[in-house]
């Protein structure tokens, strides 16, 4: 027995140049280059667009940079506020101060003596 191939009719061969022919035609569209900024026409070439974008990424970097330094000058704000209104704290603190005009004291009273000492020998 015999196969029998199908054959492509003449509407295939149609169908299929028709086809040929748009991807032919589509190579010689032509492709965007330049991209339109404003809708009155104005074009940006690609220089100026580098220079747009890195403009925009350091103003970005510059507003986060500046949010941050808000966010630690009210941070070390309210870490100020807290110690203040902590009287425990402040107690502390106040003792730690006298002890340390004391030691302060104390030394200078032993240097005094120590140079009196040195004198008399």
């Amino acid at each position: 027995m015999r196969e029998s191939k199908v054959m492509p009719g003449f509407s295939d061969r149609l169908a299929a140049q028709a086809e040929a022919r748009k991807a032919l035609l589509a190579k010689f569209k032509p492709k965007p280059t330049i991209q339109a900024v404003e809708a009155e026409g104005a074009f940006e070439t690609t220089a100026q667009k580098k220079a747009r974008e890195l403009e925009e990424v350091r103003a970005r970097r510059a507003a986060e940079k500046e949010a941050l330094r808000v966010a630690k000058e009210k941070a070390e704000e309210e870490r100020r506020l807290a110690i203040e209104n902590d009287e425990e704290l402040m107690l502390q603190l106040k003792r730690d101060d006298r002890k340390a005009r004391k030691a302060a004291a104390k030394a200078d009273a032993r240097a005094k003596r120590e140079l009196k000492a040195a004198m008399r020998r």
